[in-house]
């Protein structure tokens, strides 16, 4: 199939490119370049069916595809309240010009909606039936509300004009090419370990998340997108809860050495449990993630051990003396 990924030189995004082409489809990866990387798919630059795009989602955008993955959006805190009405509009804008790119070529189109649509939980653990609790004009609602906007345009699109859709609630995912300056708390951790720092927590630590590691999550993304009659949300996420405290554990016991942490204060909206019901999950799509948090994190400290590593040397060899 010929498939589009918006956001396709994000974290997630270049996972996904990378397994679909492993699978013989052809991708054409879409990015401005606000939060993804070049460095993400330098290596699939090359590759035959591999094609970048540099677009912006709040543009219209007419091309010829069998399906559409909407990945395009800032997906932490640090980067979505840089700019939140920028964010509103790849959320709001993004999704409508995917949506009108659907429905024009007849592709199905995934959007990759987010466990901040269920804000600070009231039930606890979220399932998609469950409405959220959500401040729709706090520092997180232009992330929180534009993902909830962005489903009821997937809802409409499809009731209306029979488009064929599916939502994936993403919830915490970790891995291989984070960014290290992004603001989510796997990265920050693992970078803070490397240097020998103390670990930022925020609030009493006590507060829960549950961590996906992103070869589950792209798995879960894929059997959603090819499961045929799945219109409604889909929770795609690990169900083992952690406290962040038992994180920054996990984290220093991978990384090596001391658990030395400072306190924050909470940030406002910040959910104090998250976990997912992937029930329907399950039973839809045959799917759960393999991965164990210990493991995952391995995979993560090393990836970000060699790039603290090539970034040092780098600073090194751009400051060194010349030599006559």
């Amino acid at each position: 199939m010929r498939i589009l990924i918006t956001g396709g030189a994000g974290f997630i995004g270049s996972h996904l490119s990378d397994r679909l082409l492993a699978r013989g489809h052809q991708v054409i990866c879409l990015d401005n370049f606000f939060t993804g990387r070049r460095d993400n798919i330098e290596h699939l630059l090359d590759h035959p069916d591999f094609e970048l795009l540099r677009h912006d989602v709040c543009e219209p955008l007419f091309l010829e595809v069998d399906r559409i993955y909407n990945l395009a959006c800032p997906a932490s805190p640090v980067h979505y309240q840089y700019n939140p009405v920028k964010t509103v509009k790849s959320n709001v804008m993004g999704t409508l010009n995917m949506l009108v790119l659907a429905k024009r070529v007849g592709a199905r189109i995934l959007q990759a909606s987010t466990s901040e649509v269920y804000g600070d939980p009231t039930v606890h653990p979220q399932t998609e039936r469950y409405w959220g609790n959500v401040n729709p004009i706090g520092p997180r609602a232009c992330y929180d509300e534009g993902k909830r906007v962005a489903e009821t345009l997937m809802s409409d699109y499809h009731r209306e004009d029979g488009v064929d859709i599916r939502i994936a609630r993403i919830f915490n995912t970790y891995g291989p090419r984070m960014a290290e300056n992004d603001g989510r708390v796997v990265s920050n951790f693992i970078v803070q370990a490397l240097r020998g720092q103390e670990l930022t927590l925020y609030g009493t630590g006590e507060q829960t998340r549950s961590f996906c590691y992103v070869d589950d999550l792209v798995d879960g993304l894929i059997r959603l997108m090819n499961a045929e009659g799945r219109h409604e949300p889909v929770n795609l996420g690990n169900p083992v809860e952690f406290t962040i405290r038992e994180l920054a554990e996990e984290v220093v016991k991978t990384v090596g050495g001391e658990t030395r942490v400072t306190y924050r204060p909470l940030p406002q909206d910040d959910p104090t449990q998250r976990q997912p019901d992937i029930t329907r999950a399950r039973e839809w799509l045959d799917w759960e993630p393999s991965v164990p948090l210990a493991e995952g994190l391995v995979r993560t400290v090393d990836y970000f051990r060699s790039r603290l590593a090539r970034r040092n040397r780098s600073a090194i060899a751009n400051t060194s003396p010349l030599l006559d």
